[in-house]
């Protein structure tokens, strides 16, 4: 079951804290939790893809809540959002990072190392195998798909402002989770 994407773009993405993105591309599932993730908020946001109004880029920002909006970063990396609001409002949530759950041996033959495999944008992309091919595909029922989820007993989140951009970069719209000192401690290496 997809998560609720429903409300202010910034509640929404906190929300999607311990939700799963998971890929399917044949017999090659792969799957992660969500731990890092930053809210844009379309044409009120200067640090947004949608600031300026819609373009051939950015045009699946302007979809319905649970589209896919892929682009390429610097010209090198692929990143991944979920759109949250409704159909002609371009909000979305960047998928920063997360754990690994499922396929993590696809994830690093993706990645050709076995450490670091999805604690970034772009590194996230490449370990799931997400492409512009996937740009503006459903993820309730496309290749990518997104299922709510929570986090583990004894995490903790907090808000951070947006890293990677110049504009707007103060907003505390950044969302990070990860275990508390203590659960980190008695969790096994």
């Amino acid at each position: 079951m997809i998560p609720d994407l429903t409300g202010d773009v910034v509640g929404v993405a906190e929300r999607l804290l311990g939700s799963r993105i998971i890929t399917e591309f044949g017999d090659d599932v792969t799957s992660v939790m969500l731990t890092e993730v930053e809210a844009y908020q379309g044409e009120l946001d200067p640090a947004s893809h949608a600031y300026n109004g819609p373009t051939r880029r950015n045009q699946s920002m302007f979809a319905a809540a649970g589209t896919l909006y892929v682009y390429r970063s610097y010209g090198i990396h692929w990143c991944m959002n979920v759109v949250v609001a409704t159909k002609g409002v371009a909000h979305a949530v960047l998928l920063r990072g997360g754990v690994p759950v499922q396929g993590v041996e696809t994830m690093a033959s993706r990645r050709g190392r076995v450490d670091h495999l999805t604690d970034g944008p772009g590194k996230l992309c490449q370990a799931m195998g997400v492409t512009g091919d996937h740009d503006g595909s459903s993820l309730t029922d496309g290749p990518v798909r997104l299922s709510a989820g929570t986090l583990p007993l004894g995490w903790i989140t907090e808000a951070t402002p947006r890293i990677g951009i110049t504009k707007a970069a103060g907003k505390p719209w950044r969302f990070i989770a990860r275990p508390t000192a203590r659960e980190a401690v008695l969790r096994p290496k």
